[in-house]
């Protein structure tokens, strides 16, 4: 699995003129799933997420992490974050997980995010969606379960 994680002052969702999910200050992640994936990878990315300290303290140093700050996440499912762009001009996707298995997994790590007791807004699997985001910093973070 692979998440991109951006730290953010407001953000949302909107799939055919609706907005499916908004949050305040927080954190966006995209998760993108690969076919090796399993629940030990959404445990991990979602314990990584949950804990990462990426939110200044009273010194102005990163040390608070989204639950620190009763911040909230919007957890966006993004298959092209396993595009491989290195040959030609049109990306493969042959690496992303196959929709139903995707799809699974994408709700497993967000019902683990919930777990820790956060709020997790989210888009609509598999749908084309318009995401806005204030982009706090900006601070964007990459981070793989492998």
């Amino acid at each position: 699995m692979r998440v991109v994680v951006q730290r953010s002052k407001a953000a949302s969702v909107t799939v055919d003129g609706e907005v499916t999910g908004s949050i305040e200050q927080g954190l966006v992640v995209l998760v993108g799933i690969t076919h090796e994936d399993t629940e030990q990878d959404a445990r991990y990315l979602a314990d990584k997420v949950a804990g990462l300290r990426i939110f200044e303290d009273d010194s102005e140093k990163m040390n608070l992490s989204v639950r620190d700050i009763g911040g909230q996440i919007l957890s966006v499912s993004q298959f092209t974050l396993y595009g491989d762009c290195r040959k030609g001009k049109r990306p493969n996707f042959m690496a992303a997980a196959r929709p139903a298995q995707a799809e699974e997994l994408y709700e497993r790590f967000n019902g683990l995010l919930r777990e820790t007791g956060l709020m997790v807004e989210t888009g609509v699997f598999g749908a084309m969606m318009d995401v806005q985001l204030v982009n706090w910093g900006p601070v964007t973070l990459i981070i793989d379960s492998k």
